[in-house]
Protein backbone atom coordinates (compact mmCIF):
# COMPACT_ATOMS: atom_id res chain seq x y z
CA UNK A 1 0.00 0.00 0.00
CA UNK A 2 1.32 3.20 -0.59
CA UNK A 3 3.08 5.11 2.35
CA UNK A 4 2.56 8.80 2.42
CA UNK A 5 5.72 10.85 4.07
CA UNK A 6 4.28 12.77 7.50
CA UNK A 7 7.92 14.07 8.22
CA UNK A 8 11.96 12.35 7.63
CA UNK A 9 10.93 9.57 10.43
CA UNK A 10 7.23 8.27 10.49
CA UNK A 11 5.34 7.88 7.02
CA UNK A 12 1.45 6.64 6.99
CA UNK A 13 -0.11 3.58 5.28
CA UNK A 14 -2.80 5.58 2.54
CA UNK A 15 -5.64 4.13 4.32
CA UNK A 16 -5.90 5.13 7.98
CA UNK A 17 -7.49 2.50 11.34
CA UNK A 18 -9.73 4.16 13.22
CA UNK A 19 -10.34 2.60 16.66
CA UNK A 20 -13.27 5.43 18.25
CA UNK A 21 -15.49 2.03 18.43
CA UNK A 22 -13.05 -0.16 19.58
CA UNK A 23 -15.21 -0.74 22.73
CA UNK A 24 -18.14 -1.25 21.03
CA UNK A 25 -16.49 -3.98 18.74
CA UNK A 26 -16.39 -6.22 22.29
CA UNK A 27 -13.55 -7.94 20.95
CA UNK A 28 -10.92 -9.70 23.55
CA UNK A 29 -7.28 -8.95 23.84
CA UNK A 30 -6.63 -11.53 21.34
CA UNK A 31 -9.66 -10.93 18.99
CA UNK A 32 -8.29 -7.92 18.43
CA UNK A 33 -4.24 -8.75 18.15
CA UNK A 34 -5.13 -10.44 15.18
CA UNK A 35 -7.49 -7.72 13.93
CA UNK A 36 -4.86 -5.48 13.91
CA UNK A 37 -2.44 -8.25 12.38
CA UNK A 38 -5.14 -8.74 9.73
CA UNK A 39 -4.45 -5.26 8.85
CA UNK A 40 -1.06 -5.13 8.81
CA UNK A 41 -0.61 -7.53 6.07
CA UNK A 42 -3.13 -5.70 4.03
CA UNK A 43 -0.63 -2.96 3.85
CA UNK A 44 -2.94 -0.83 6.75
CA UNK A 45 -0.54 -0.19 9.35
CA UNK A 46 -1.36 3.28 10.23
CA UNK A 47 -3.50 3.39 13.72
CA UNK A 48 -5.74 6.65 14.76
CA UNK A 49 -7.01 6.86 18.54
CA UNK A 50 -8.18 9.57 20.73
CA UNK A 51 -8.05 9.78 24.51
CA UNK A 52 -11.41 10.41 25.21
CA UNK A 53 -13.01 7.07 22.69
CA UNK A 54 -14.66 4.96 24.13
CA UNK A 55 -15.23 6.63 27.24
CA UNK A 56 -11.45 6.86 27.43
CA UNK A 57 -11.34 3.28 27.49
CA UNK A 58 -10.23 2.26 23.87
CA UNK A 59 -6.56 3.69 24.19
CA UNK A 60 -6.15 0.86 26.55
CA UNK A 61 -8.00 -1.92 24.99
CA UNK A 62 -5.79 -1.21 22.07
CA UNK A 63 -2.60 -0.99 24.56
CA UNK A 64 -3.60 -4.91 25.91
CA UNK A 65 -3.79 -6.35 22.51
CA UNK A 66 -0.44 -4.82 21.69
CA UNK A 67 1.15 -6.22 24.55
CA UNK A 68 0.64 -9.90 23.01
CA UNK A 69 2.61 -9.22 20.11
CA UNK A 70 5.04 -6.51 20.98
CA UNK A 71 7.35 -7.03 17.74
CA UNK A 72 3.95 -5.35 16.28
CA UNK A 73 5.01 -1.77 17.56
CA UNK A 74 7.69 -1.35 14.83
CA UNK A 75 5.72 -2.00 12.13
CA UNK A 76 2.69 0.23 12.99
CA UNK A 77 2.56 3.84 13.66
CA UNK A 78 0.15 4.97 16.27
CA UNK A 79 -1.95 8.69 16.22
CA UNK A 80 -3.66 9.65 19.21
CA UNK A 81 -5.00 13.18 20.13
CA UNK A 82 -5.84 15.25 23.40
CA UNK A 83 -7.57 18.42 24.20
CA UNK A 84 -11.17 17.24 24.42
CA UNK A 85 -12.65 16.81 28.05
CA UNK A 86 -15.74 14.44 28.90
CA UNK A 87 -17.75 13.29 31.47
CA UNK A 88 -16.73 9.98 32.08
CA UNK A 89 -17.99 6.87 33.55
CA UNK A 90 -14.72 5.48 34.19
CA UNK A 91 -13.43 8.82 36.05
CA UNK A 92 -13.45 11.52 37.75
CA UNK A 93 -12.39 13.70 35.63
CA UNK A 94 -15.31 17.04 35.37
CA UNK A 95 -18.79 17.07 35.36
CA UNK A 96 -18.83 19.07 31.96
CA UNK A 97 -18.06 19.18 28.99
CA UNK A 98 -14.65 21.83 27.61
CA UNK A 99 -11.33 22.14 25.86
CA UNK A 100 -7.81 22.25 27.39
CA UNK A 101 -5.09 22.80 25.61
CA UNK A 102 -2.93 23.88 28.40
CA UNK A 103 0.57 22.54 27.92
CA UNK A 104 0.21 20.96 31.46
CA UNK A 105 -3.20 18.93 29.81
CA UNK A 106 -1.38 18.34 26.43
CA UNK A 107 1.77 16.56 28.38
CA UNK A 108 -0.26 14.82 31.32
CA UNK A 109 -2.47 13.66 28.32
CA UNK A 110 0.49 12.43 26.18
CA UNK A 111 1.33 10.55 29.34
CA UNK A 112 -1.62 8.72 30.08
CA UNK A 113 -2.22 7.91 26.47
CA UNK A 114 1.81 6.14 26.58
CA UNK A 115 0.71 3.80 29.23
CA UNK A 116 -2.44 3.26 27.94
CA UNK A 117 -1.03 1.82 24.73
CA UNK A 118 1.76 0.36 26.44
CA UNK A 119 4.02 2.01 23.87
CA UNK A 120 7.32 4.64 24.74
CA UNK A 121 6.12 7.11 22.11
CA UNK A 122 3.97 7.96 19.70
CA UNK A 123 4.34 8.48 15.87
CA UNK A 124 2.15 11.26 15.80
CA UNK A 125 -0.13 13.52 18.50
CA UNK A 126 -2.86 15.72 17.37
CA UNK A 127 -4.95 18.64 19.11
CA UNK A 128 -8.44 17.03 18.73
CA UNK A 129 -10.20 20.20 17.96
CA UNK A 130 -9.29 24.05 18.25
CA UNK A 131 -10.04 25.93 21.62
CA UNK A 132 -11.48 29.56 21.76
CA UNK A 133 -9.38 29.68 24.86
CA UNK A 134 -6.31 28.55 22.62
CA UNK A 135 -3.22 29.90 23.55
CA UNK A 136 -0.94 28.92 20.77
CA UNK A 137 2.13 29.85 22.64
CA UNK A 138 1.61 26.82 25.38
CA UNK A 139 0.51 24.50 22.66
CA UNK A 140 3.72 25.27 21.06
CA UNK A 141 5.55 24.56 24.72
CA UNK A 142 4.31 21.55 25.22
CA UNK A 143 4.68 19.91 21.87
CA UNK A 144 8.31 21.14 21.84
CA UNK A 145 8.64 19.51 25.17
CA UNK A 146 7.69 16.48 24.07
CA UNK A 147 9.60 16.17 20.83
CA UNK A 148 12.59 16.78 22.76
CA UNK A 149 11.53 13.89 25.25
CA UNK A 150 11.73 11.57 22.02
CA UNK A 151 7.87 10.95 22.93
CA UNK A 152 6.22 12.57 19.88
CA UNK A 153 7.78 11.87 16.54
CA UNK A 154 5.41 14.43 14.99
CA UNK A 155 2.45 16.12 15.75
CA UNK A 156 -0.66 17.56 14.12
CA UNK A 157 -4.32 19.52 14.48
CA UNK A 158 -7.32 17.86 14.17
CA UNK A 159 -10.46 20.24 13.05
CA UNK A 160 -8.35 23.33 12.58
CA UNK A 161 -9.50 25.85 9.52
CA UNK A 162 -7.26 27.76 7.65
CA UNK A 163 -7.12 30.73 10.46
CA UNK A 164 -6.73 28.53 13.50
CA UNK A 165 -3.51 26.45 11.64
CA UNK A 166 -2.05 29.81 10.62
CA UNK A 167 -2.52 31.32 14.49
CA UNK A 168 -0.57 28.09 16.13
CA UNK A 169 1.53 27.63 12.86
CA UNK A 170 3.26 30.98 13.70
CA UNK A 171 4.52 29.91 17.32
CA UNK A 172 5.18 26.01 16.26
CA UNK A 173 7.53 27.84 13.28
CA UNK A 174 9.79 29.69 16.27
CA UNK A 175 10.50 26.56 17.92
CA UNK A 176 11.58 25.36 13.91
CA UNK A 177 8.96 22.52 13.89
CA UNK A 178 6.55 21.85 11.56
CA UNK A 179 2.37 20.77 12.30
CA UNK A 180 2.38 17.64 9.59
CA UNK A 181 -0.97 16.67 9.80
CA UNK A 182 -4.61 18.07 10.00
CA UNK A 183 -7.68 15.36 10.43
CA UNK A 184 -10.63 16.92 8.74
CA UNK A 185 -14.03 15.50 8.16
CA UNK A 186 -14.57 14.66 4.61
CA UNK A 187 -16.83 12.27 3.10
CA UNK A 188 -19.03 12.10 -0.44
CA UNK A 189 -21.29 13.75 1.73
CA UNK A 190 -19.20 16.71 3.87
CA UNK A 191 -17.39 18.77 1.90
CA UNK A 192 -16.97 21.54 3.58
CA UNK A 193 -13.10 21.47 3.80
CA UNK A 194 -12.70 20.97 0.52
CA UNK A 195 -14.87 24.50 -0.39
CA UNK A 196 -14.03 26.45 2.42
CA UNK A 197 -10.54 26.85 1.67
CA UNK A 198 -9.17 24.78 4.45
CA UNK A 199 -7.53 21.56 2.30
CA UNK A 200 -5.93 24.22 -0.44
CA UNK A 201 -4.13 26.16 2.55
CA UNK A 202 -3.06 22.57 3.83
CA UNK A 203 -1.71 21.41 0.62
CA UNK A 204 0.04 25.15 0.30
CA UNK A 205 1.93 24.56 3.45
CA UNK A 206 2.80 20.69 3.11
CA UNK A 207 0.61 19.67 5.76
CA UNK A 208 -1.26 16.00 5.35
CA UNK A 209 -4.90 15.32 5.48
CA UNK A 210 -7.00 12.79 6.90
CA UNK A 211 -9.96 12.36 6.59
CA UNK A 212 -12.42 11.41 9.49
CA UNK A 213 -15.69 9.68 8.65
CA UNK A 214 -15.00 9.38 4.86
CA UNK A 215 -18.42 7.57 5.14
CA UNK A 216 -20.13 10.61 7.00
CA UNK A 217 -20.76 8.36 9.90
CA UNK A 218 -22.64 6.40 8.04
CA UNK A 219 -25.29 8.40 6.96
CA UNK A 220 -24.57 8.17 3.53
CA UNK A 221 -26.56 4.92 3.79
CA UNK A 222 -29.20 6.66 5.36
CA UNK A 223 -32.41 5.55 3.18
CA UNK A 224 -34.41 8.70 5.06
CA UNK A 225 -31.84 11.21 4.12
CA UNK A 226 -32.66 13.03 0.85
CA UNK A 227 -29.27 14.24 0.33
CA UNK A 228 -28.10 10.78 0.78
CA UNK A 229 -29.78 9.17 -1.36
CA UNK A 230 -29.40 11.62 -4.42
CA UNK A 231 -25.45 10.96 -3.74
CA UNK A 232 -26.09 7.03 -3.59
CA UNK A 233 -27.87 6.82 -6.50
CA UNK A 234 -25.17 8.12 -8.53
CA UNK A 235 -22.50 6.23 -6.48
CA UNK A 236 -24.38 2.43 -7.13
CA UNK A 237 -24.55 3.56 -10.81
CA UNK A 238 -20.47 4.41 -10.95
CA UNK A 239 -20.09 1.65 -8.69
CA UNK A 240 -21.85 -1.11 -11.53
CA UNK A 241 -20.11 0.71 -14.47
CA UNK A 242 -17.09 -0.23 -12.66
CA UNK A 243 -18.14 -3.22 -11.41
CA UNK A 244 -16.49 -2.70 -7.79
CA UNK A 245 -18.67 -1.90 -4.43
CA UNK A 246 -20.15 1.87 -3.38
CA UNK A 247 -17.37 1.62 -0.85
CA UNK A 248 -14.87 1.53 -3.19
CA UNK A 249 -16.38 4.35 -5.47
CA UNK A 250 -16.30 6.07 -2.18
CA UNK A 251 -12.21 5.45 -0.99
CA UNK A 252 -11.49 6.32 -4.54
CA UNK A 253 -13.19 9.20 -5.00
CA UNK A 254 -11.53 10.75 -1.87
CA UNK A 255 -8.16 9.57 -3.04
CA UNK A 256 -8.74 11.66 -6.58
CA UNK A 257 -8.60 14.45 -4.83
CA UNK A 258 -4.95 15.46 -5.47
CA UNK A 259 -4.24 16.11 -1.60
CA UNK A 260 -3.14 12.85 -0.66
CA UNK A 261 -5.83 12.13 1.32
CA UNK A 262 -6.12 9.52 3.80
CA UNK A 263 -9.21 7.94 4.69
CA UNK A 264 -9.66 6.92 8.43
CA UNK A 265 -11.60 3.49 8.49
CA UNK A 266 -13.98 3.02 11.11
CA UNK A 267 -15.50 -0.12 10.79
CA UNK A 268 -13.97 -4.02 12.17
CA UNK A 269 -15.54 -5.80 9.46
CA UNK A 270 -12.05 -7.21 7.06
CA UNK A 271 -14.99 -7.39 4.28
CA UNK A 272 -15.56 -4.05 4.65
CA UNK A 273 -11.76 -3.27 5.07
CA UNK A 274 -10.90 -5.04 1.54
CA UNK A 275 -13.53 -3.07 -0.70
CA UNK A 276 -11.79 0.16 0.63
CA UNK A 277 -8.42 -1.34 -0.43
CA UNK A 278 -10.15 -2.18 -3.41
CA UNK A 279 -10.87 2.13 -3.65
CA UNK A 280 -7.40 2.73 -4.06
CA UNK A 281 -6.57 0.67 -7.06
CA UNK A 282 -10.05 2.10 -9.00
CA UNK A 283 -8.98 5.20 -11.03
CA UNK A 284 -12.29 7.00 -11.62
CA UNK A 285 -12.68 8.84 -14.76
CA UNK A 286 -13.37 12.97 -13.81
CA UNK A 287 -16.85 12.44 -15.34
CA UNK A 288 -17.46 10.42 -12.20
CA UNK A 289 -16.01 12.17 -9.84
CA UNK A 290 -18.08 15.75 -10.87
CA UNK A 291 -21.28 13.52 -10.73
CA UNK A 292 -20.94 12.25 -7.34
CA UNK A 293 -19.67 16.20 -6.38
CA UNK A 294 -22.36 17.74 -8.30
CA UNK A 295 -24.69 15.16 -5.87
CA UNK A 296 -23.43 16.68 -3.01
CA UNK A 297 -24.17 20.02 -3.83
CA UNK A 298 -27.60 19.46 -5.19
CA UNK A 299 -26.64 21.67 -8.20
CA UNK A 300 -24.70 21.70 -10.97
CA UNK A 301 -21.21 23.15 -10.97
CA UNK A 302 -20.83 26.66 -12.31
Amino acid sequence: MEQIMINHYVHFSRLVQGFWRANEWKMTAKELNYFINELVERGITTMDHADIYGDYQCESLFGNALDLSPELRNKIQIVTKCGIILPSKQFDFTNGHRYDLSSKHIVKSVEQSLINLNVDYLDSLLIHRPSPLMDPEQVADALTKLVKQGKLKSFGVSNFNHSQYQLLNQYIMKERLHISINQLELSPYHVDSLQDGTMDSMYQNHVQIMAWSPFAGGKIFDKEDIKAQRIMKVVQSIADKYGVSDTAVMIAWLVKIPHRIMPILGTSQLKRIDQAIEGLQLNLDDQSWFDIYTAIIGQDIP
